[in-house]
């Protein structure tokens, strides 16, 4: 392996970009079609970040099937059944069972990643600086979770996908005695306002593009 690049993985967590089963908080304005775009899209750019990320192993935690949006060097697994809290905790445990390593993951809902954020937070697990690192989400949820290995009970029962998640997520990693390193807020794309906002933000990204697109056939 070399010098540069750190032995932790990388994990996405994502779902199959199929119209009606993804953003569909963007429904409306757009339809269940440009919100499976917008999806494809923030899942392309979020793939190259990680893909561009100094880390010794790629894994995609995919609900549905791979597609054309897949560059080379991921491995792809299943995600298991049960809420986002078995699914994270399997996909950690997984991961870890196939290359016992520190593990970063994140989904599919921040295409303004970069490979440098991805790089901080595994370096940090990786020359045992923290036991965790978490990225907190701008709706109160969290966008990063790193840990040096799993333990499902860091994680199940944390309820998700409300306002209070990542607050929850974080009280559980710090009752449970971990060391915990924090990253930068990012905003979740979840409605058509943080859509517009994150592709503010990256304007030369396939997601501001898609977004751009999606704008255009609004206004026609």
């Amino acid at each position: 392996m070399s010098a540069n690049v750190l032995a932790a993985q990388a994990i996405v967590i994502a779902k199959e970009p199929v119209p009606g089963r993804v953003k569909t908080r963007l429904t409306p304005p757009f339809t269940p079609a440009e919100a499976a775009l917008l999806a494809e899209a923030a899942l392309t750019d979020t793939l190259a970040a990680v893909a561009a990320a100094p880390v010794a192993r790629r894994v995609l935690a995919l609900e549905g099937s791979a597609g054309s949006w897949l560059p080379p060097g991921f491995d792809v697994i299943p995600q298991c059944g049960g809420g986002l809290d078995e699914r994270l905790a399997a996909a950690f445990a997984e991961a870890h069972a196939a290359l016992p390593q520190p593990m970063v993951l994140i989904g599919m809902d921040t295409p303004q990643v970069t490979p440098g954020l991805i790089a901080d937070a595994a370096g940090m697990l990786d020359r045992g600086e923290a036991d965790a690192v978490f990225g907190p989400a701008a709706d109160g949820g969290f966008w990063l979770l790193g840990l040096r290995r799993p333990d499902r009970s860091l994680l199940a029962g944390v309820p998700m996908s409300q306002a209070d998640t990542g607050r929850r997520q974080l009280d559980r990693l710090t009752a449970g005695g971990l060391r915990v390193a924090m990253m930068p807020e990012l905003t979740d794309v979840d409605t058509a306002a943080e859509a517009e906002l994150v592709a503010d933000e990256v304007p030369g990204s396939a997601f501001a593009a898609a977004f751009g697109l999606a704008l255009a056939s609004r206004a026609a």
